[in-house]
């Protein structure tokens, strides 16, 4: 994978994928591609939420945002974040576009992803083709992107050309979380070309025990929050959604300045 902004991301001929495999520790079932490198996790007594810190930051989009008329995944792993917006985002349609045929089969079988219905689609395919489809311009209001193969060595995706082609996707105001490795040098190369798609409005949040780091970008119209209002908010996504927002909040503040109170992007 390239940093090239040239349109062909990919090779057209027929993909070879890694093995899909589980394995299972303290009551977690985890998904690999053929290595340990895990690439989804769900704890089995709680199939719904989110086992790992760096998917739960994937949802930090909630403290700017109410959650969207449409949800839209770009990776689908063991459906962690598919099957969280799908059961906590009631008004949501939610899509998630994953090209191995073998991981959605996983999904279903072992994750517990529900079948396609009037809310969920769950589609196979390259995530390049699905943001350059004009037909998803100016539809997303929420956009999560995921995309690791068996290597695990940085995102299968990650070009200026790719983020461009997200952000033309994305309504006003929308938010795109991707997840980036941090002690990779695949970080520096996708966080300028977030920067170079996004016009600067990218923050990378610290990274976490496992060197993930979540990086949020933003578009539409200038936004202002005031920090206070921000904390009370956080209060309540950790009691409508069990998620660890303050936690983000507090993340959030070592790598931004706070000026007179306001968080502004």
């Amino acid at each position: 994978m390239t940093n090239s902004n040239k349109p062909s991301l990919r090779d057209k001929h027929t993909p070879h994928f890694a093995p899909v495999n589980f394995s299972e520790a303290a009551g977690v079932r985890y998904l690999h591609l053929g290595s340990e490198w895990v690439q989804g996790a769900m704890r089995l007594r709680a199939p719904m939420r989110l086992e790992l810190e760096y998917a739960q930051q994937m949802m930090a989009w909630l403290l700017f945002l109410d959650p969207p008329a449409q949800i839209v995944q770009l990776g689908l792993g063991a459906a962690s974040l598919t099957k969280f917006c799908y059961h906590y985002c009631p008004a949501s349609q939610v899509m998630a576009i994953e090209l191995n045929p073998a991981v959605v089969l996983a999904a279903r079988a072992m994750f517990e992803l529900p079948p396609n219905d009037a809310r969920l689609s769950v589609i196979e395919a390259d995530a390049w083709d699905f943001v350059r489809d004009a037909s998803h311009y100016g539809t997303i209001g929420a956009m999560q992107v995921d995309l690791y193969d068996a290597t695990a060595s940085g995102p299968v995706l990650g070009n200026t050309a790719f983020y461009r082609a997200c952000r033309a996707c994305l309504t006003a105001p929308a938010i795109l979380t991707v997840n980036l490795f941090g002690d990779h040098p695949s970080f520096a190369r996708n966080m300028r070309s977030l920067n170079e798609a996004f016009a600067g409005r990218v923050i990378a949040l610290p990274s976490i025990h496992d060197g993930n780091r979540v990086a949020l970008a933003f578009n539409g119209p200038p936004l202002a929050f005031d920090w206070n209002a921000l904390t009370i908010h956080a209060r309540s996504i950790e009691k409508k959604w069990r998620l660890p927002a303050r936690a983000w909040l507090s993340a959030l503040s070592e790598v931004v300045e706070i000026q007179h109170n306001t968080f502004s992007i």
